[in-house]
């Protein structure tokens, strides 16, 4: 029933904004007037309902139904209660009656279904798709992936056609507008890896952010970027809004971009109206900006990214998925070839050793299958000093995990520790104990899990 109201309501409220186009612009005008048709075919219902049965709906009925066609119209449909819960992670959704959420330190549990067929469930993607994909993004056999941003920076994919039946992924940054500081507190990073990537930043080294899916990645690169000067100009290029560094008041000067999705018509192989994130770096190189951030490298634009890092100023920043820290320089190469038959290893090797100063890797111990947490941190910060003598980028462990702590904690000074000394880092700091400035080791309940002691080099 909320569903056959929810075309009703939709259907007078297209007639209404159609009459008055000027007032379909307000969002929140549009809404109220939604609001105000929902009430009104909901006491239609309410009435047959009584002539029909013999008994009129309770006035709590009569509020969820409306509730239920108001989530439908202009939110996420059955969806939006785990949107709005703040405990949870990620929602995975293989089909329309196999609905699984991850709360936080909880492992997945299965939860009721969100719609009666996935036919309704791929209607609330479209329908997602319509409000926030920018009027470009679609889900149909002809555009079968989906990704979207949702209202508080949750990150939406969708497949259909391709797969038996709609899969969707939804994923929470739970950690929306954290300092570094913040970050200690969460257990992330101690006092005194807070201070070094801070002065990192502070020193314009190019910053690359790596780790598996769902460790903190995007927050803590938004943390860092919490350490820009005010007044500085930078640029941020996504595949979907998720730093939002142009929302969160610190930075004065940002130019977000995003990258378009075509309108599913094929031009030489590609859609129309296409533009990626590789495609936008010369026009943001046009902005005046002093630094740089790409959300996520997942393809060829990382190799205008290794040019930006090389040729501008410095303190430019990415991320990167990869399982290891030392997986990273091959997962560079790799995407690098993809740019064209001229590129090649060495020449990969060679634009990761110049354009790189640091890689920063997060790791996560998920204890929740066994009654303990999941903890997030970061294991490692890599200092790239250019190539090595067998053509490779040359790394040094200046944080690293202990055989009794898997967190990173100081191994090796850095090369350019006087640079950073010089943007008000204290080396001091790096004469700790062998467990850093955290009070104790990490709380584990299997113990070890750490990686080589001592400072490996490779």
């Amino acid at each position: 029933m909320a569903r056959e109201l929810k075309r009703q309501v939709a259907a007078a409220l297209h007639e209404r904004v159609a009459q008055d186009p000027a007032a379909g612009t307000d969002q929140a005008t549009t809404r109220q007037r939604g609001r105000a048709l929902i009430e009104e075919a909901v006491a239609r219902w309410s009435d047959a309902h009584a002539l029909a049965h013999g008994v009129p709906p309770t006035r709590e009925q009569d509020r969820a139904l409306a509730e239920a066609v108001y989530d439908l119209l202009f939110r996420a449909g059955r969806l939006q209660p785990y949107l709005d819960d703040p405990e949870v992670e990620n929602i995975l959704v293989n089909g329309c009656d196999q609905v699984w959420v991850a709360r936080v330190d909880q492992p997945l549990r299965q939860v009721p279904p969100i719609a009666d067929s996935d036919d309704e469930l791929i209607e609330l993607l479209q329908d997602l798709a319509r409000r926030h994909g920018g009027g470009e993004r679609t889900l149909s056999t002809a555009s079968p992936m989906l990704a979207l941003r949702l209202e508080g920076g949750m990150r939406l994919q969708a497949l259909t056609g391709v797969t038996p039946r709609p899969y969707v992924a939804v994923r929470r940054h739970r950690v929306a507008s954290a300092t570094l500081g913040d970050l200690v507190q969460l257990g992330t990073v101690d006092h005194t890896l807070a201070a070094f990537l801070a002065a990192c930043i502070r020193a314009r080294k190019n910053v690359m952010i790596t780790g598996t899916q769902g460790v903190g990645k995007t927050s803590l690169l938004r943390a860092m970027a919490g350490e820009i000067p005010a007044d500085e100009r930078i640029g941020t290029l996504e595949s979907e809004y998720e730093l939002w560094l142009h929302t969160l008041g610190h930075l004065r000067q940002v130019v977000p971009m995003e990258a378009r999705e075509g309108n599913g018509e094929r031009v030489d192989g590609r859609s129309a109206g296409e533009l990626s994130i590789g495609e936008l770096i010369p026009a943001a190189l046009r902005m005046s900006l002093s630094r740089i951030i790409v959300g996520e490298v997942r393809s060829a634009e990382v190799v205008p990214m290794l040019r930006v890092m090389t040729n501008g100023e410095g303190g430019s920043m990415c991320t990167l998925h990869a399982r290891t820290p030392h997986m990273v320089v091959d997962r560079i190469a790799e995407l690098c070839l993809e740019y064209g038959a001229q590129m090649t290893d060495s020449l990969a090797y060679r634009l990761t050793a110049n354009a790189l100063d640091f890689i920063v890797h997060l790791a996560m111990v998920d204890e929740t299958a066994i009654g303990g947490r999941r903890h997030r941190f970061v294991s490692h910060v890599l200092e790239v000093s250019g190539l090595g003598e067998s053509g490779r980028p040359a790394l040094s462990t200046v944080f690293g995990p202990t055989a009794g702590e898997p967190r990173a904690v100081p191994q090796l000074p850095p090369a350019c520790l006087d640079d950073l000394r010089r943007a008000g880092f204290d080396a001091r700091l790096l004469e700790v104990s062998p467990h850093g400035s955290w009070a104790a080791p990490l709380d584990l309940r299997i113990p070890g899990g750490g990686g080589r002691p001592g400072g490996e080099t490779r």
